[in-house]
């Protein structure tokens, strides 16, 4: 990709409801001479609840609105759930705009584990995925690895970000199944493999039975961006960020308070208007 250094560059990140914050947050961090702008498909959040096709339907269908709209240099999918379905399509539909995609980091999970025990705390249709099972197979052969599907884990976190009560129970119901007990080894390596539950993190952590590494997918897909977008635009100051919920709902006092600390630029839209 030819780069000129005096062109500001846009990135649009994308996710079903708030776990995109997660990845959004780092981008902002890694480069802040970026126009950024977030969508929240809340409308139909979760996406685990959609049918596949269904799914695939409804992000082509944003995607090419928003991709008309923004005219973004790279697009995030910042949803496990959304990027083992939706990447092909899209990469197909706009083979000239970059894409990418938040997967499970299963491969440095493995590499990274003294136990050989680790676990992937992810929702139930990623763990479903054709796709998850072959990054096991081909990036943690030497590892046992336990899959968690967590039906309420992103829901919860959407809930907390929200300002609402979330109980210490409910949370630790729902990571127990991920730290195993087996021959003197324990779990030492969790993979955080949808973008809502880092919102968590400081909970997890506090509530897991033993210390754990959880890992987490932001850092690298700031990485990756930072290469696509390529060299800092010269003299670009960092800007407010648009945010956008195809719902319509306006966001609750605690969330605004979350948004304002990244800057966010808080902007309530129907299904597929978005407005910066």
């Amino acid at each position: 990709m030819n780069v000129s250094t005096a062109a500001r560059r846009r990135a649009l990140v994308f996710d079903s409801g708030l776990g995109g914050l997660t990845v959004f947050a780092r981008i902002a961090e890694a480069r802040p001479d970026l126009d950024l702008v977030y969508v929240a498909d809340d409308a139909f959040f979760p996406y685990g609840a959609l049918a596949e096709a269904a799914l695939v339907d409804r992000v082509g269908t944003l995607m090419d609105d928003l991709i008309a709209r923004h005219a973004p240099d790279v697009v995030v999918i910042a949803c496990s759930t959304a990027s083992t379905l939706v990447l092909p399509p899209l990469r197909a539909a706009y083979p000239r705009l970059p894409f990418v995609g938040t997967v499970p980091a299963i491969k440095p999970a493995a590499a990274a584990s003294k136990s050989r025990l680790i676990s992937v705390l992810a929702t139930p249709g990623t763990v479903a995925r054709d796709y998850t099972r072959a990054l096991v197979r081909d990036f943690a052969a030497g590892c046992d690895v336990t899959l968690v599907g967590s039906p309420r884990l992103a829901s919860l976190a959407e809930r907390h970000l929200r300002g609402e009560p979330v109980a210490d129970a409910e949370i630790a119901r729902e990571i127990a199944p991920g730290f195993v007990e087996r021959a003197g080894r324990r779990t030492d390596q969790v993979v955080l493999a949808c973008t809502h539950f880092p919102l968590l993190i400081s909970q997890f952590t506090r509530l897991a039975p033993w210390p754990v590494a959880f890992v987490d997918p932001a850092p690298a897909i700031a990485r990756r961006v930072d290469a696509l977008v390529g060299p800092r635009a010269a003299g670009a100051a960092r800007r407010p960020f648009a945010a956008a919920f195809t719902s319509g709902r306006p966001p609750s006092e605690a969330l605004q308070k979350a948004l304002r600390g990244l800057d966010l630029a808080i902007t309530s839209a129907g299904e597929r208007a978005v407005a910066e």
